[in-house]
Formats: C-alpha cells, structure tokens, sequence
C-alpha cells in the first residue's frame, strides 16, 4: 500500500511540478522543462534510497542501522550542515536554508528530522531501560531541543521545527513520559512560538494576515487570496490539465508550497479529494505499521516517520486553503523541492523496512 501509493504521488507531482512551473520557468530561465528535470532526477535518487534503505536494512539489519554510532553520527551529520549552511549558505526568501554545494542546493533540516526522530527514539529506549531522570532530560536538550533551537535562530524555520516537535511530542507519549513532563515542555514551547510571533513583525504579520487575508489582497495576503482564487476555480471536474490560470506567475510558488492549489485548480474537487484520500492511506497505514512493529525502537521510529508526514501534509493543506499562516511547508511527494523529495522517500523506505522486520 505505501509502496504503489507513494509512486502515485510521486507521479502525479512529476505531472503538476511541470504544469505548474513551465510558465515561469520559460520566461525566468528559458527553459520550461528545467524544474522538471531537476525534479525527476531527484526523485531517481530518492527511489534509489528507499530501495538503498529497504536492502541495507535486510542486509545489515536495523540492530546495525538503528545503533547509537550510526544514529549520533548521522546526527552529527545534521547539526555540522545546519552550521556550515549558517556560515556559507546563500540567503533565499529572506533565510539562510540551503547549503549550495556546485550547482546542487541541500536544505539540511529536512535531514534533521529523520536525525531527530531517531535520536528521540534512541533516548525513549534508554529512558525504558531505567536511565535517570536527569540524564534523559540533558540529552533531550542537548540532542533534541538543541538542533530545533539552531534551526529556528539559524535559519528563522518555525514550520520544520513546528513539525519535528510533534513527531517528538508523539514519540515521548508513547514512550511514557510523565504527563507532567509533557505539560511543561508545551507551554514552554507555546510561550516561545507566542514570543516568536511578537518579536519578528514578519511573523506577526503573517499570522494578522492569515485572520483577514482580504484585507491586505494587494499585499501580504496576496498568496493566500490567489490560492484560495484557485481552489475556486477548479470547481468539480477542474479546468483542465495544464490550463491553470494561477500558475501564469500570479500565485507565486506555485510548484513548491501552494502546487495543491493548482492541482485543484486543474483536476477539480474530484482530483484534489483523491488525492487527500491517498495521503490518509500512507498516514494509516503508517500507523498499523507502528502497531504491528515488534520492537519498541522500531515502533517509535515509525511513530516519528508517519507523525512527520502526516503534519507536513496537514500544515500544507492548512496553508492552502487559509486555516494556517503561511509557512513555507511544502506537500510531501508532490512539491518541488530536491532535499524534501529524497528525505521523505528516504523516511519513507525506513517505514517500509519496518513492516518487513
């Protein structure tokens, strides 16, 4: 089921990251085809890692992959990119997220969440096997709420630090964590995500923004009407494969965070409805997954990889349709997007070995 629907997503966003960015891609870089073409290249290479993943894990088995060397180097890894994007990333849309390495960019975060599930799910373990109390909540700051902290002052990215921590939260619960333990973190994060807001007047206004975006269309709310214009749109059946009148670089990011907004300009209630019900899909099936796993690290490792997915794909949505502020959270399997593509695959490979564990 996670195999045949992750394909078809994949597909389908292959279709729309065309359609959706051909326009602007011609007239920007006179080459209609180019995002494209960057994009199936990287989904080859996210096909060859979930493939990689599912082999090596039967090869190896998920004792050597899943062991502390590997999950501390990888996050090691991790937190060593998120510095050097730091200091020698280019800025894009007002951040430093990308680390250009040649002619190919890497955005780390989306790295850092596979890293940050597993650390957590290293740490639950340990915390099952009786390890003080104290020492469980240094390495939770020290390996969890440390990297989230670089991202966030780093790189200005609260959408993935949003994500990674409800994946985390999701792992701590079930873990057992003292309910105590988890009211406290909350509303120290919720006091921190409200001073976020208040201290950036970007952030701020966005969040304005997202209450009443008709009332500045012209301005900040300009991507949130325009994507709302396409959802309209489409009506029932769509306007066509192909025929969006949005992507004609007035709904900017059109292929990356709002491609569900043309896709449902174009396919209609009908398609976009599909293919909400092939993400619930991936998202259940992730979760019997879970369930069936016979290992408890192996059942918060999978309890991370689909809470990770299913809250991209809710925030996403979210944003789309005017229910959140913008974020800059792309679709998973369908946005364009390189680093994204290859890690969700990547997450998703991991899930796949687990059912076959």
């Amino acid at each position: 089921m996670v195999i045949l629907s992750t394909a078809a997503l994949v597909v389908l966003g292959l279709v729309m990251v065309f359609s959706a960015s051909s326009v602007t891609a011609f007239v920007e870089q006179g080459d209609a085809y180019g995002e494209t073409i960057k994009q199936i290249i990287f989904a080859l290479i996210g096909v060859a890692i979930c493939v990689g993943v599912i082999i090596a894990s039967k090869a190896f088995g998920f004792e050597f992959m899943t062991s502390k060397f590997v999950v501390y180097a990888f996050w090691g890894l991790c937190v060593l990119g998120i510095l050097a994007t730091a200091a020698l990333g280019k800025e894009a849309l007002g951040a430093k997220r990308w680390l250009y390495i040649g002619p190919v960019s890497i955005q780390v975060a989306e790295f850092m969440k596979i890293a940050l599930v597993l650390m957590s799910a290293r740490i639950m373990i340990e915390f099952n096997e009786g390890m003080d109390a104290l020492k469980v909540f240094v390495r939770c700051a020290i390996f969890i709420v440390a990297p989230l902290a670089l991202l966030f002052v780093l790189q200005s990215d609260l959408g993935t630090t949003v994500i990674c921590l409800v994946a985390i939260f999701a792992i701590l619960i079930l873990g057992g964590v003292p309910a105590r333990w988890i009211v406290l973190l909350l509303v120290l994060i919720a006091a921190l995500v409200v001073a976020a807001i208040a201290a950036a007047p970007y952030r701020m206004t966005r969040f304005l923004t997202f209450l009443d975006p008709w009332g500045n269309a012209e301005g900040d709310g300009y991507q949130i009407v325009h994507s709302l214009q396409a959802l309209a749109s489409g009506g029932l059946f769509g306007v066509g494969l192909g025929n969006s009148y949005e992507k004609l670089q007035y709904l900017p990011e059109a292929e990356t965070d709002f491609i569900f907004a043309i896709t449902a300009e174009e396919l209609g209630w009908i398609g976009a409805s599909l293919i909400i019900i092939i993400y619930l899909l991936i998202i259940l099936e992730g979760v019997r997954i879970a369930k069936n796993a016979h290992d408890p690290f192996l059942c918060y490792v999978a309890v991370g990889i689909i809470s990770l997915f299913a809250i991209q794909v809710m925030i996403n949505l979210g944003v789309v349709v005017g229910l959140f502020p913008v974020t800059g959270i792309t679709l998973p399997l369908m946005s364009y997007g390189g680093s994204s593509l290859v890690m969700i695959m990547a997450s998703l490979g991991i899930l796949m070995s687990i059912a076959k564990a």
